[in-house]
């Protein structure tokens, strides 16, 4: 693996050689279930997941006291399968109604 050079900083050059890993990008189809949340096509896991936030603000489902917690309401309780889960624990179930 080769190294930065000495005086590179974090910022410069460097983020223009970044990658983009083609397994992130490969579209994929929500089930039934997400679907009424981000859409029927097939979409990249970024997507998917920048939907669910947009519609995760839109319904102001995060919990005012805790901004980690997501509320489930009845479409993402199909999603998820219980009523409150974190963002961290978030793509774990999402990654189940992924194909």
């Amino acid at each position: 693996m080769a190294k930065k050079p000495a005086g590179a900083k974090a910022g410069e050059a460097g983020s223009a050689d970044k990658k983009v890993n083609p397994a992130l990008m490969k579209p994929l189809q929500p089930s039934k279930e997400l679907a009424a949340v981000v859409g029927p096509d097939p979409l990249p896991r970024p997507q998917v997941v920048k939907k669910l936030w947009e519609y995760i603000k839109k319904h102001d489902l995060q919990n005012p006291e805790n901004r980690r917690e997501i509320m489930s309401d009845d479409k993402l309780r199909a999603v998820f399968g219980k009523d409150k889960v974190t963002m961290f624990e978030m793509n774990k179930y999402v990654a189940q109604h992924l194909k």
